[in-house]
């Protein structure tokens, strides 16, 4: 499944993040990986997550950036949650791909087992309709 928090930049997307992984990692009994495009929320994670800072893996788009999430995913059969922050950015995915991304994270949700929850720095109105059902928080 993937879930969307989403909200203008500044509204406190990453707190709401940060404290649902590390309030889950009590609760589930697989792996977790929070992927972000720095290491500077490092000590604020709990350290059973493991942290991911894809700025050093070169992405340059949408497509390399689902073909890296398969290839974590290759790695870690114990996997059971990934958390995005910044993901439009983070991922070189355009507002216009936005939907078709989602709809493959969907498919490798499925096929894997493995939730996704996805920060966005867009208002819940600019995203398309399709999408609206998986937000969870809006700021």
């Amino acid at each position: 499944m993937v879930q969307l928090i989403v909200g203008e930049k500044g509204k406190g997307k990453t707190k709401h993040l940060l404290d649902k992984v590390n309030s889950e990692i009590k609760s589930i009994s697989g792996n977790i990986v929070y992927l972000d495009r720095s290491s500077k929320h490092m000590y604020e994670l709990n350290n059973k997550v493991r942290l991911i800072d894809v700025s050093e893996y070169m992405i340059e788009n949408s497509n390399e950036f689902l073909g890296f999430i398969l290839g974590v995913l290759s790695q870690d059969h114990d996997l059971e949650q990934m958390y995005f922050d910044g993901f439009l950015a983070m991922s070189n995915t355009s507002l216009d791909e936005f939907e078709a991304v989602v709809a493959k994270l969907d498919k490798i949700s499925e096929k894997f087992n493995v939730n996704f929850i996805v920060s966005i720095s867009k208002n819940e109105a600019e995203l398309p309709e399709s999408v609206k059902s998986k937000i969870i928080i809006s700021l």
